[in-house]
């Protein structure tokens, strides 16, 4: 393949990448019961498996093969912080941020196993639980709580940094990065990202276009491309101008 094929390539995915995650965003009204852990918790309350529930565990199951791949190229919480990257352009700080969203995944996990074990059982499974007819937003009520969660992902990104809340509060990231984990050990091929070191000549790129914000040159000059915190997007290996960083099917 040309440079310059490699080059349109990298610009068509990326571009395709910005579609889905509009379109996710666009999808709120309907989609947004089924990704919230508040309606998940509420059906367990009730004994019901809910469709955020489902999905949920669907997201896990993607994790064990692609990652976090749901984060970064369909999450619309992703999308609406991606969407003020050009004002938020702080990474978040390494350190104890990244470890909060692990608690309160773990907290999500206690509270559902037990809500249903107060519940008395498994009474049933409703895919559209809270939902009118499969859609999210059903009143100006519900439209206005929509409303102040994305405003609160914006102040916890302004406050933490570029997807902040991705690093910090996020318990789809700590269910997907579990997956990965499991994965990881059970040496099951995956998508990753792989990377040519010996042609990087530390132009930073990478680093500057990484919307989680990682390290990417570290990650690339200690040929570890492995990170919790990677989002999968594939940012870094589309605006590396040697073309060192792409992906893979491998084991880690």
């Amino acid at each position: 393949m040309t440079e310059e094929n490699k080059n349109r390539t990298s610009s068509s995915r990326q571009k395709f990448r910005l579609v889905l995650l509009i379109l996710s965003f666009l999808l709120i009204p309907v989609t947004i019961f089924f990704i919230s852990p508040i309606i998940l918790m509420m059906g367990a309350a009730e004994g019901i498996i809910t469709g955020s529930m489902i999905f949920y565990i669907l997201l896990f199951f993607i994790a064990l093969f692609a990652g976090r791949i749901w984060c970064g190229w369909l999450c619309p919480m992703g999308a609406w912080q991606e969407f003020w990257s050009p004002v938020i352009k702080r990474p978040v700080a390494a350190g104890w941020r990244d470890l909060v969203k692990y608690g309160i995944t773990v907290l999500m996990l206690i509270t559902i196993v037990a809500s249903f074990i107060a519940a008395g059982r498994i009474k049933g499974i409703d895919f559209f639980y809270g939902t009118v007819g499969g859609i999210s937003v059903s009143s100006l009520d519900v439209l206005q709580i929509v409303v102040m969660i994305f405003i609160s992902i914006l102040v916890i990104a302004f406050i933490f940094g570029k997807r902040g809340f991705c690093h910090v509060i996020c318990p789809i990231a700590g269910i997907m990065i579990i997956g990965r984990v499991i994965a990881d050990r059970a040496g099951w091929s995956a998508l990753r990202l792989s990377v040519q070191n010996d042609t990087c000549t530390g132009c930073r790129t990478c680093q500057k276009e990484c919307p989680m914000g990682l390290a990417v040159p570290e990650m690339v000059r200690n040929n570890q491309m492995e990170n919790p915190d990677c989002i999968l997007c594939a940012r870094c290996a589309d605006t590396c101008p040697e073309g060192v960083i792409g992906y893979s099917i491998r084991r880690k």
